[in-house]
């Protein structure tokens, strides 16, 4: 729920900044600063909850800590890529694929009750997927239409 917040009330203020700046409104790239700041929020995550995160990777990847920092550090790079124009249909399209590619994470951690921010086993379980796959595919939706179909 939290980066959902964060992803629009980023949007609300950046359009009103950039219409201030640019005497108009450009919403793709007000939706791009959005995830990018929500990128950056939700890869502030992958360090402060590594031992959380790391929980909702399969028990057969190894070297689970790294791949929750080298996720989070991705997210950084995604987030700086979405803000620099020669890079931003790119980014998209790899931000979309890696959205597609951590779905399997958040389901694993739903069936198996993850609470990632305490890193213990009395998470939402799988009602959460409810709520997280439309959010993913919002997400999805939300970089295709700022990135790539603009």
């Amino acid at each position: 729920m939290k980066p959902l917040i964060i992803l629009l009330s980023s949007f609300i203020i950046s359009i009103f900044i950039i219409k201030i700046i640019k005497k108009d409104y450009d919403f793709a790239l007000s939706a791009r600063i959005a995830m990018s700041i929500m990128l950056v929020f939700t890869a502030i995550g992958h360090f402060a909850f590594t031992k959380g995160m790391s929980m909702m990777i399969p028990k057969f990847i190894p070297f689970k800590e790294g791949f929750v920092y080298l996720t989070g550090i991705f997210e950084i790079l995604l987030a700086l890529g979405l803000l620099i124009p020669k890079f931003k249909i790119v980014s998209g399209w790899t931000l979309i694929i890696f959205l597609l590619l951590m779905l399997p994470a958040n389901i694993y951690a739903s069936i198996n009750n993850v609470n990632y921010q305490k890193g213990t086993f009395d998470g939402h379980g799988i009602t959460y997927l409810w709520f997280r796959i439309p959010l993913q595919i919002f997400f999805i939706i939300w970089t295709y239409v700022s990135t790539i179909r603009v």
